[in-house]
């Protein structure tokens, strides 16, 4: 589609949303493309999954044509969508159109009895305000253009939806009717429009960092943008104490120039004890804390995958479905450690076999150490619900749950390294700096879910077996470190 020197500035449905959040994001799109950080595995997998839904949906309105993007030009994609409606065709996928030099391609098309009918595809569980946005920039296009849209819904997954077997389309899928709302905001797109247009025209934006960075998307030149912000910048803090950017937009950007009276008081900690290199340990709380602990001592660490399609009987959209659990036990004081892992083969259900495997492991009378217990608590009794034979077993295994981030939580431990976070990520290397996830081909729970799903697609039995090896030494690590920070806090008790 050549521009003619009249023309307005070419845009899109994704670069008019890029442009409500930041006009200066959209700029650098338009004529800095080379700054975007690189897309990375787990963003991808997001996008891939949005891919999976907005397909599946399409069974909603089955028999449809779709319009495809690959290997046709944008021209060929309008006037294959044109022909199709000229012959017809009841429903559309993917089609394309164009308006006052606006591309925008429409997840589904329908003609229903009253006209034509828009479905915005999201894999979301709940209708967000930049849906809206996005989909009144379609009816504003789809209108332009000549096509009349008799109603505009967002289609988006059901969260309470459980599958008992094949996937129920019209039950995985919840629609709620825009129309009003979209037709509503059309004033809106025009002016917005006419604003990204003219900015366009004219020299990059000063804009500074801002909220609008990560909201309602973490936008892909945050690493240009945020390039000036130190390690050791306000950003840094915890809590919902002071206000990072309002301190930042008072010129106070390092923790050494945080005025200490407008942090909380664990907030004031953190700066405190980074600026003088500190730590401070409770002795009493956490010889309490101690002191709920016996043998055999028995650490649990789960793995979990997610996926807005739920992939087994039982399961819910976006349920947390363990994969892999590691081990580390001893039996009594002065026992050597030992160790036992489970890691499912890819493409099956995992949730029967690992049951087995867990409640088989771990003795009834064990006291089971978890970091933030409350995550393996729940993904236990879900097992329970799911496989009601074991549930008296894993009954035991929870109420005999110790949280081993507790002293760390309530901060009767605390290292100025721990930079306000009580995250086993920053405590282990902090109190354990032999121990660290760093380098990891596998370093944290959302690599380990993408580095499962990459697994689960690999055709190549060596690439199958190298990530099963990175997934088993991180979640190894998990539960060693769990041994070495009961091991330090028995150190400090004992000064």
């Amino acid at each position: 589609m050549a521009k003619r020197k009249d023309e307005p500035a070419y845009l899109s449905k994704s670069l008019f949303i890029r442009g409500l959040q930041c006009h200066k994001s959209l700029y650098l799109d338009r004529y800095q493309p080379e700054l975007k950080d690189e897309v990375s595995e787990e963003k991808q997998a997001i996008f891939d999954s949005g891919i999976e839904v907005g397909k599946l949906a399409r069974d909603l309105f089955p028999g449809g044509v779709e319009v495809p993007y690959e290997g046709l030009s944008l021209q060929e994609q309008l006037d294959m969508t044109a022909a199709e409606i000229q012959k017809g065709t009841q429903t559309i996928y993917e089609a394309a159109f164009s308006y006052d030099n606006v591309f925008m391609k429409a997840d589904i098309l329908h003609k229903g009895k009253g006209g034509w009918e828009l479905y915005e595809v999201k894999q979301s569980t709940e209708v967000k305000e930049v849906y809206v946005h996005d989909v009144a920039l379609q009816y504003h296009v789809l209108e332009g253009s000549g096509l009349p849209v008799s109603k505009a819904f967002i289609v988006h997954i059901n969260n309470q939806y459980v599958r008992r077997g094949a996937i129920k389309v019209d039950k995985l899928f919840a629609l709620e009717d825009l129309s009003g709302r979209v037709k509503d905001k059309q004033v809106f797109v025009a002016e917005e429009l006419g604003r990204m247009r003219n900015m366009l025209t004219r020299a990059l934006p000063v804009i500074d960092i801002g909220a609008w960075c990560d909201d309602p998307y973490e936008c892909d030149f945050k690493g240009h943008c945020w390039q000036h912000i130190p390690e050791d910048s306000v950003f840094t803090l915890k809590g919902k104490g002071a206000d990072q950017f309002d301190l930042y937009r008072q010129g106070i950007i390092r923790l050494e120039q945080v005025p200490l009276h407008l942090l909380n008081a664990a907030q004031r900690m953190q700066v405190e004890f980074f600026l003088q290199k500190k730590e401070s340990v409770n002795k009493e709380a956490v010889r309490e804390f101690l002191d709920t602990l016996w043998y055999p001592l028995y650490f649990l660490d789960f793995e979990t995958f997610m996926s807005p399609i739920p992939p087994f009987d039982g399961t819910r959209p976006y349920q947390q479905i363990p994969y892999q659990f590691s081990i580390h036990f001893l039996e009594h004081e002065g026992a050597e450690l030992q160790h036992y892992e489970f890691l499912a083969a890819p493409n099956v259900d995992p949730r029967e076999e690992l049951t087995r495997r867990l409640v088989a492991e771990i003795p009834d009378d064990a006291c089971v150490v978890a970091y933030n217990s409350s995550f393996e608590a729940r993904i236990l009794k879900e097992l329970a619900e799911w496989l009601p034979k074991y549930a008296s077993t894993i009954e035991k295994i929870v109420s005999n749950m110790r949280d081993l981030m507790a002293p760390f939580r309530r901060r009767d431990v605390y290292h100025w390294r721990m930079k306000g976070s009580y995250s086993q990520k920053e405590v282990l290397p902090a109190l354990v700096p032999d121990l660290s996830y760093e380098g990891m081909e596998v370093a944290d729970g959302g690599m380990a879910m993408q580095a499962y799903f990459t697994m689960c697609g690999a055709k190549d039995p060596s690439e199958v077996n190298r990530i099963r090896s990175s997934l088993l030494e991180y979640c190894k690590l998990d539960t060693l470190g769990m041994v070495r920070l009961l091991e330090k806090l028995r150190e400090f008790v004992q000064r």
